[in-house]
Parts: structure tokens; sequence; C-alpha cells
């Protein structure tokens, strides 16, 4: 269980490979319009902001989920009540833990197209614990700490290292103070329905992710047919890089037909 947190502790998302940034070019705004982000765990939606201000700059509707980290449902259902606010089509975004809410939220009929970022994929039938358990990352779970009620936090000593290692340390001393812990019951709930089997879906891998293994994250993406990108980041590269991985977000929007 806490293997699979150290996989899914989050923030949020990816640099786009330098390729993909370039194609990108200057957005405009093409059949989709509305962009929804939804955070990992030990994190919230605060950690969107660079991505956020990029993309509403380009023309570009954004909602950040909030979501409570207190059960894989709960936070289905916070992600949808977003996706209901958007008055028309949807690309809706997920990091770390975040990836396993969008394959479920993202069975929605607005929900146009997929984006993770650094994000976990599980299939029908899977947990989001299964999936890091067969490729675990550098994360040891000797640094993930269990509250008496069954919640989950990083030591925040290791924080930096483990998740945050591009971040400027300051930054990471605060993120490591100011987690949002997760329910770990949250990881061993199957997903019913994985939305990437339907959506055209893109992922991006954080080749110096300590959470999530590069390799499994390659993995999960060539599974669903994800078109990839690869950024040399942090777990956290949606902070450290937020204008590739809203590049690749914004090509997701003028892909859709």
């Amino acid at each position: 269980m806490t293997i699979a947190f150290t996989l899914c502790i989050a923030l949020a998302a990816v640099m786009g490979s330098a390729s993909a940034a370039a194609q990108a070019g200057p957005a405009q705004v093409g059949t989709v319009k509305n962009i929804v982000l939804v955070h990992g765990a030990a994190t919230d939606g605060s950690g969107w902001r660079g991505v956020h201000d990029i993309l509403t700059k380009d023309g570009y509707r954004v909602g950040v989920v909030q979501q409570p980290l207190t059960g894989l449902a709960d936070d289905v259902a916070a992600t949808k009540r977003i996706i209901d606010r958007q008055d028309g089509p949807v690309i809706l975004v997920g990091h770390s833990y975040g990836g396993t809410v969008i394959t479920v939220a993202g069975a929605d009929p607005k929900v146009r197209a997929l984006v993770y970022v650094a994000a976990l994929q599980p299939d029908v039938g899977e947990t989001t614990n299964q999936l890091p358990a067969s490729m675990p990352g550098k994360v040891p779970s000797s640094d993930v700490q269990v509250t008496k009620d069954g919640f989950l936090f990083v030591d925040p000593t290791k924080f930096a290292f483990d998740v945050a290692a591009d971040l400027p340390p300051a930054q990471a001393k605060y993120m490591a103070d100011s987690q949002m812990p997760v329910a770990a019951a949250a990881f061993d709930t199957a997903v019913t329905v994985a939305a990437w089997h339907d959506k055209p879906t893109y992922g991006i891998v954080a080749t110096d992710d300590h959470v999530l293994n590069p390799k499994l994250a390659r993995w999960m993406y060539k599974r669903s047919r994800a078109k990839v990108s690869e950024v040399k980041a942090s777990h956290l590269v949606y902070i450290s890089h937020p204008d590739a991985v809203a590049r690749v977000i914004e090509t997701a929007a003028r892909a859709v037909k």
C-alpha cells in the first residue's frame, strides 16, 4: 500500500518533449476550449498554477479540481462536479494518483481526450496499488507515514528528494509541510471503467521521476496507445516545467475532432 502511495504522491505534470513543444507553438483554441486539471495525492490544486496561467493566457477555460482525497469514489465525484460546470467538451488532465481518477471520471461524455502527467493509468479491475507494486520506483516505503486513521503522508524530510528534486529547496520544503493526506483505502479500490480504451490519450513521462518508475509509465502508455512525450524532470514536472505540460495539453485540445 505504501509503495503505491509513493507512486501516487502528488502534484502534477510533465514537460512535453522539446519537439512537441515546438510543434505546438502559440496556442490557438480549437475544437475543445475547456481544460480540467486533477491533482494527485499529498498535494492540492494550487500546484497547477503555472499550467493554469499559461492555458488561460492562451484562451482556454481552465477548471482545477480540489479532490478531498478521502476515497476514489469521492475524488471521482469531485472531478465530475467540475466537468459538469464546463460549457462544452473537455480535455481531462491528471497527475500521479490523479491518473486513476481521470481514468474513471473520463468516461463522462463531455470528456474528449485524456492527458496523463507522470500519472497512473489502471485498467478495469486494477487498483492504484497494483501497478507500482509490479515495477517500483526509487522511493522506499519507509518514507511514507501512516496516520492512526489510515491516511498517508510523505516524510517531510524526504519529500524534496523523493518527489520534488528539481524544485527550489524553499518551495519543496513548503510543499512538504503543507501536504494534503490521502486515504490509504483509495489505492485499494478497483477501477470499474477505463476511459482511455475509448478516448484519445496523451502521456507525459518524467524521466527523473523517483515516485513513478519511468519504465512503468512507458509500459502503461504503450498499453493505452497514448501519444507520449518525455521530459527530464522529477515527479512534479508540471510544476517545474509548466510550459511543456501546457503545450501537450494544448496539442490534445487542438487534435480532437
